[in-house]
């Protein structure tokens, strides 16, 4: 975000916001797990998430424009993957925070 204590820009906190929105639709959380697990073509993903071949296609398109997955033609299929370790990275940070929030819950409630 800059220099600590330094404010961001409108500029670059829209940007941010932008990026947040992104990632705040569960259709793209739920592909961009599954492709955690292992590059995928949309056959695939339509076969595990149940969603339509075009709303998939949609939400990787908007993934990809943001950097974070890619496509690689093989053959007639185009196999998509995670394309940057920033999803690892939130998912690691999201995961700790919240099982941090859980833990000081059950803090509270007197529970181990």
């Amino acid at each position: 975000m800059g220099a600590p204590g330094s404010m961001p820009s409108p500029e670059l906190l829209e940007e941010y916001s932008q990026f947040f929105r992104l990632l705040s639709e569960p259709t793209r959380l739920q592909l961009l797990c599954q492709l955690k697990q292992g590059p995928m073509d949309v056959a695939g993903l339509i076969e595990v998430t149940g969603f339509s071949q075009s709303h998939i296609s949609r939400q990787l398109g908007q993934l990809q424009r943001a950097g974070l997955v890619r496509c690689e033609r093989n053959g007639v299929r185009t196999i998509w993957s995670i394309d940057n370790k920033l999803v690892d990275d939130l998912c690691a940070l999201v995961q700790n925070r919240l099982r941090q929030r859980l833990e000081a819950r059950l803090q509270n409630l007197g529970l181990p």
